[in-house]
């Protein structure tokens, strides 16, 4: 009985079995990768790996234009004048903590003679001939420069020119021997692109990292000329210079700066785009400086209040704030006001953007500005002057004259001969709010001169009556002139 029941039960298994192999077997006749993965009991787990990716011929072709760049120059015991320093704000921000933290101010440098060092970052041929690229923070202050190869080989170089606006150098070794170099992308690269950088962090040498691009267009308040690549290949201390490349073996950008709440990477790094890097390095070799268009106006953004208050659809384009005596601008008849909106039929979405394309053209440029005034866009041709040091314009201080509050906004005002002059602001007030302040002085709304309470008042009524939220007054504050927008309403 017993043999019989354990018969049976091993012959249920074995159909069993042999059903559910068949059944198996025909899954897999049409699900082939499945069956390709998966072993046998008797063999092994192997799987298939897909076709090799790797950066490996980009890096092999580029490393040898890669170079590390020395520095030896003349520093300040305990000061910031390390390698990724990206300009002086560095030393200009351990100058104020030491001296005022606590309110001691103390000099934490007094009695300690300066000393030489050596600084390393890093850099790239860009000719057969031996100019290299590198940033400016890199060579800042050296006296003495230094290019490392790839291969160890040491050379002196001299200093070509430098553009602090851009962080970019060139410097140039003399040799017999001609060089590996490497070109600037034509193309701007995608956000997602591979890319490759190459470079010498923590004075290591030649060291290869991979990543994406991250983004375009990054501001991080280091000059008027802002437009970095964001990437996320890992870039360090002693990066600073270093190219970034993309698959074909192009500088697609030029590393300059990290954030990093550490120091280290956390996979934020900044890079000037090849575009601007070929035009700034060009003029260097070709003249030791790069000369910029210039068209001398003092500007700000155009906030949904600005162009609500002035009738413009989009808040796009930079307001002029004041045009500087004598300047191109100026004599083209641009005004206080004015709203530039695009440079030869192209868009200009933004102060810095202006900056950007004003600085790309060669002085003596002739240029269209659209410009919306009145209430319409007019073209005003503008002929760039050269950039130098810009004019500053001076503050009128008050005079004794009427005073009057302006309750709805929180403001205390006294007529002047200049215009009328901010006394108080209410602390929680509209016009607080809108970051008006003490010593400001009106000089017009909308576009029209005040001097008086009247025209004030009579500004404001218009916009309201215009069926606008805002009204737009011109203020001079200090040395500069800005725009700020108030609500309209009945004071």
């Amino acid at each position: 009985m017993t043999t019989k029941s354990t018969s049976t039960k091993h012959f249920r298994n074995v159909l069993l079995a042999s059903a559910m192999a068949f059944g198996f077997a025909g899954y897999a006749a049409g699900h082939t990768n499945l069956l390709s993965i998966t072993p046998s009991y008797a063999d092994a787990v192997k799987v298939q790996a897909p076709a090799a990716f790797s950066f490996g011929d980009v890096v092999e072709a580029v490393s040898p234009a890669v170079v590390s760049v020395r520095v030896e120059q003349t520093i300040q015991p305990a000061s910031a004048e390390g390698d990724f320093q990206f300009d002086r704000r560095g030393r200009d921000f351990l100058e104020k903590f030491f001296n005022n933290r606590g309110g001691n101010k103390r000099d934490f440098r007094r009695g300690q003679a300066p000393r030489k060092g050596n600084s390393q970052g890093s850099g790239f041929f860009v000719s057969d001939d031996g100019y290299v690229v590198t940033n400016n923070h890199v060579i800042e202050g050296g006296s003495k420069f230094t290019v490392v190869l790839s291969d160890g080989k040491e050379l002196e170089a001299s200093l070509i020119g430098t553009d602090p606006r851009t962080d970019l150098a060139v410097l140039k070794v003399e040799a017999d021997d001609k060089f590996t170099y490497v070109d600037f992308g034509s193309k701007r690269p995608r956000t997602g692109d591979w890319v490759v950088a190459v470079g010498n962090p923590f004075g290591l040498g030649g060291t290869v990292t991979a990543g994406i691009v991250s983004a375009h267009g990054r501001d991080i308040g280091a000059s008027r000329y802002d437009d970095f690549i964001q990437i996320d290949a890992a870039v360090n201390k002693g990066n600073s210079g270093g190219p970034t490349f993309n698959l074909s073996g192009e500088v697609i950008g030029v590393n300059t700066a990290i954030f990093s709440p550490s120091g280290g990477n956390v996979g934020i790094a900044f890079a000037v785009p090849a575009k601007l890097a070929d035009e700034v390095v060009t003029d260097l070799i070709q003249n030791g400086s790069v000369t910029r268009g210039w068209l001398g106006v003092q500007i700000q953004p155009v906030t949904p209040e600005i162009s609500e208050s002035l009738g413009l659809e989009l808040a796009e384009g930079a307001i002029v704030t004041s045009p500087q005596e004598g300047s191109p601008a100026a004599e083209a008849g641009i005004k206080s006001g004015d709203v530039i909106t695009a440079v030869d039929e192209a868009a200009v979405k933004s102060p810095k953007e202006l900056a950007r394309v004003i600085a790309g053209y060669e002085p003596e440029s002739k240029i269209d500005l659209k410009v919306w005034r009145d209430d319409n866009y007019q073209d005003i041709t503008v002929t760039l002057g050269k950039l130098e040091e810009t004019q500053v314009a001076t503050a009128v201080a008050p005079q004794d004259g009427k005073k009057r509050n302006l309750k709805r906004l929180g403001l205390q005002l006294e007529e002047t001969s200049d215009g009328i002059a901010v006394l108080d602001v209410r602390p929680g007030s509209k016009a607080a709010e809108r970051g008006l302040r003490p010593g400001d002085v009106i000089l017009s709304i909308n576009g029209e001169d005040v001097d008086n309470f009247k025209a004030l008042r009579g500004g404001m009524k218009s916009a309201r009556q215009s069926g606008r939220k805002s009204a737009l007054l011109e203020v001079r504050r200090q040395d500069q002139t800005v725009f700020i927008p108030v609500p309209v309403g009945r004071g």
